[in-house]
């Protein structure tokens, strides 16, 4: 048996290059559309955003700033800096975990609810303009799929 040619690994086929074009186009591009009605409308980014809502939907409103760094797809340094920004508009507190103090929560007040309440619905307006209504009930299905395959999480938060 004859060793694979090193040259033809360097080169993906077509389906493949058809494939990692589409993927790249949607992790480039598909953010700035989410963010623009989002900027627009509520005066957010999409990563503060994702950032109070992820906040929203833990149990008491409360999450571990590294799993939230995690869910919103940021570092820890740039979560803080939005965090210190969401603090000094009353919208989140930061406290020592009290299940390990090592970790430090970051908790949504009452108006920080309301600022994702309020932005909601431009969000998930643009999710099912953007992506969801363009799919069949099986594209979606198929695309959580494979979301799920690719998607790569820390050891600590597993």
């Amino acid at each position: 048996m004859a060793a694979p040619d090193p040259d033809e690994a360097l080169w993906l086929t077509s389906a493949e290059k058809e494939a990692w074009t589409g993927l790249v186009s949607l992790v480039l591009l598909l953010p700035g559309r989410l963010e623009s009605p989002l900027q627009q409308d509520a005066g957010l980014t999409l990563f503060e955003y994702l950032t109070l809502s992820h906040i929203s939907e833990a149990p008491e409103r409360r999450l571990r700033m590294s799993e939230l760094a995690y869910l919103a797809n940021g570092s820890l340094s740039r979560l803080s800096n939005v965090v210190k920004r969401f603090e000094q508009r009353g919208w989140v507190r930061r406290i020592p975990d009290p299940e390990d103090g090592r970790y430090t929560l970051a908790v949504l007040t009452d108006d920080g609810y309301d600022v994702v309440v309020a932005a909601a619905p431009t969000h998930v307006r643009s999710v099912r303009d953007l992506v969801l209504d363009p799919l069949t009930e099986e594209d979606q299905e198929a695309l959580a799929r494979i979301a799920a395959k690719l998607r790569t999480r820390p050891v600590d938060l597993a």
